[in-house]
């Protein structure tokens, strides 16, 4: 079901919304980018629809909301153990058509991987609803179209800005009766998505072992500084670790804490005895590159990588996953060529 709303109409249904759901949408940060005098869009909670960014993409995705940087796991005694809480509070997140998209891989990776659902993560995801912001223009280096990720129907409700006003597509029934005693008229919507993004990337549909031990990778152990931002800011990277914090010096009292993890970060890969398996950056990057777009498809049938495009606009070297993806397509082809 559909409505058209001019402003006030949609903070009323924002407002009437914010009664039983938190809402965590993409704000604007004044002065909390890298410098002083940098903005920076994240997600945070927000009480009125006007602290919403409407036209950008947010600089981090909105798996904090699911997969929290540091989440405490359990308390533990001596001889007791008590599972941490959390706000049981039902959350509605607001995200874009690729971030939606993104879900789908976060639950591949935490709820349909195995045998069992991590029930962490599951006990948040139960509780979140999510709101499709739609896109009128491709987001800086995006490529998001050529991933298959620019469009999504497995969304609650729709909400887009159309002129001075807002239109929004509603499928969970349990939204209904808010939009329909505050909004406008009904009418047929359809949620704005984009059919064309700023790069296009291609993917091979295999590749050969010897890729592995490629002189291309080479590259980015000369230029990655293995920081780990990219991972940090893409919305379907799932790694994490764990640690024990203790309390008193007899280390029988403390609690477990889950907190993300990254494949381009020292000691990722350190085992007993201090081996590692991905020594260099060029290694890391390897990993991280077929691990997005042909080891998870190989698994699970489609790309982990969404296109958003984070991770080249955080990369202090200027390193582009898209380049680095159309360079694995070319080199497989080269290869191909020569046998």
């Amino acid at each position: 079901m559909g409505y058209r709303m001019d402003r006030t109409e949609w903070k009323a249904v924002f407002d009437e919304l914010g009664k039983t759901y938190r809402l965590f949408a993409p704000v604007r940060k004044i002065g909390e980018g890298r410098f002083t005098d940098v903005d920076v869009i994240r997600y945070d909670f927000v009480e009125d629809p006007d602290e919403i960014v409407w036209d950008e993409r947010s600089d981090y995705s909105f798996k904090d909301s699911l997969i929290p940087l540091s989440e405490t796991m359990f308390f533990f005694t001596e001889d007791q153990v008590k599972e941490a809480s959390i706000d049981e509070r039902p959350v509605i997140v607001f995200l874009r058509p690729c971030d939606l998209n993104a879900v789908k891989r976060l639950d591949q990776m935490y709820m349909d991987n195995g045998p069992d659902n991590d029930w962490f993560y599951e006990r948040r995801r139960n509780k979140i609803s999510f709101a499709l912001m739609g896109c009128d223009r491709a987001c800086e280096n995006s490529f998001c179209v050529d991933m298959g990720a620019n469009k999504s129907d497995e969304y609650a409700f729709s909400i887009d800005m159309e002129g001075d006003g807002f239109v929004s597509d509603v499928k969970d029934e349990k939204f209904v009766k808010a939009f329909a005693d505050h909004a406008g008229s009904e009418q047929a919507v359809e949620p704005h998505y984009i059919t064309e993004s700023e790069y296009h990337v291609e993917r091979p549909e295999d590749v050969p072992l010897s890729i592995f031990n490629d002189e291309m990778w080479d590259e980015y152990t000369r230029r990655c500084i293995n920081c780990g931002r990219c991972n940090f800011v893409c919305p379907t990277c799932t790694c994490f670790t764990t640690q024990d914090v203790f309390y008193t010096d007899n280390g029988r009292v403390g609690e477990r804490r889950r907190v993300n993890a990254s494949c381009m970060v020292d000691g990722y890969t350190d085992v007993a005895g201090g081996l590692q398996f991905r020594k260099t950056n060029g290694e890391r990057m390897r990993f991280k590159v077929l691990h997005k777009v042909y080891d998870f498809r190989k698994r699970f049938g489609y790309d982990m990588c969404v296109g958003c495009g984070r991770c080249d606009s955080v990369c202090p070297e200027y390193i582009s996953f898209a380049n680095c993806i159309n360079k694995l397509n070319r080199r497989v082809e080269e290869l191909e060529a020569e046998k």
